[in-house]
């Protein structure tokens, strides 16, 4: 029987949603090991001067206990 456990983290990407995504799964990996799944909790992004700055994504990573 599996035992996972699920960690929230908040990522960001001056280019995009998906982009944030992929790098909070990319950075979580370094750490985490046997990394199962990920939900996407929310999303937000960063206004200056009227213009979009950075996309941001709040996840919650699934991973399981050895």
């Amino acid at each position: 029987m599996a035992v996972l456990k699920v960690v929230e983290l908040m990522s960001d990407s001056s280019q995009s949603w998906e982009d944030a995504v992929k790098t909070g799964i990319a950075r979580a990996s370094q750490t985490l090991k046997n990394v199962r799944s990920a939900y996407v909790k929310d999303h937000s992004v960063t206004v200056d001067n009227n213009e979009i700055t950075s996309y941001r994504v709040i996840l919650k990573v699934t991973f399981e206990v050895e």
